[in-house]
């Protein structure tokens, strides 16, 4: 068993999981066993091309995330400009607080491909339980990060909903740091509406204690600034 076989497998496990769909069901749908599937599951046998994208639209993912192999992860180079904060890292992760449930929404950003010199593909998991398993998530977003001298970008499509785009926007990312503030823009399920929240970025998993939550929430000082700009900006 090799280990992209072994990875790959992997991957089909838990996606089929969260789609919900039994290995029966699966192989209704893809037109090929029930033996076959747990094969490639178990990482038994190799898979094909043609087979990992039907697969891939059958989970409604990318097929990158089939693919998307733990200790494969291209690492972010930025070569002349090279951003101090995201540079080296092949991982990454973001909190943000919804105050319609008073929780933290966790995130985690996989990099996944190198497109050219200043931009990464990247997988956005949000709202994820169990950090081991964090491709199970509430949503799934797939895009791209791309750096400039003073700004990151990060542009982002809701894989089980198309027409939602969401973006973040980091400034000063050259500076290097632990964490890192940006602005999250995107649409909201609950209500529908446009919505933008102050998001923090962070090189590893941050203890979600009350500091933390503290950090996240509008303070006086945020509203007294978008009174002032009649912006919402995040410092």
């Amino acid at each position: 068993m090799s280990e992209i076989t072994a990875g790959i497998g992997h991957n089909i496990n838990v996606y089929r999981k969260k789609s919900g769909l039994t290995l029966d069901a699966l192989a209704a749908i893809v037109c090929k066993s029930k033996s076959t599937l747990s094969k490639y599951e178990k990482g038994e046998i190799s898979i094909d091309i043609e087979t990992l994208y039907e697969l891939a639209d059958a989970f409604h993912i990318h097929v990158e995330q089939l693919v998307h192999l733990q200790n494969h992860r291209p690492e972010i180079e930025m070569p002349g400009k090279r951003p101090n904060f995201f540079a080296g890292i092949e991982q990454f992760y973001s909190y943000l607080y919804d105050g319609r449930n008073r929780s933290i929404l966790r995130s985690v950003f996989d990099v996944t491909a190198k497109v050219d010199e200043n931009r990464y593909n990247i997988m956005m998991y949000m709202n994820y339980k169990d950090p081991a398993h964090y491709q199970n998530c509430e949503t799934t977003y797939s895009g791209y990060i791309e750096h400039y001298d003073a700004i990151t970008n990060i542009i982002l499509t809701n894989q089980n909903s198309p027409i939602e785009q969401a973006s973040a926007q980091i400034l000063a990312s050259y500076l290097d740091s632990d964490t890192k503030w940006g602005l999250w823009n995107g649409l909201s399920s609950r209500p529908m509406m446009p919505i933008a929240a102050k998001m923090l970025f962070s090189k590893t998993p941050l203890k979600e204690n009350d500091e933390l939550r503290q950090s996240l929430t509008i303070s006086r000082e945020d509203v007294r600034l978008l009174r002032l700009y009649n912006m919402f900006p995040v410092v």
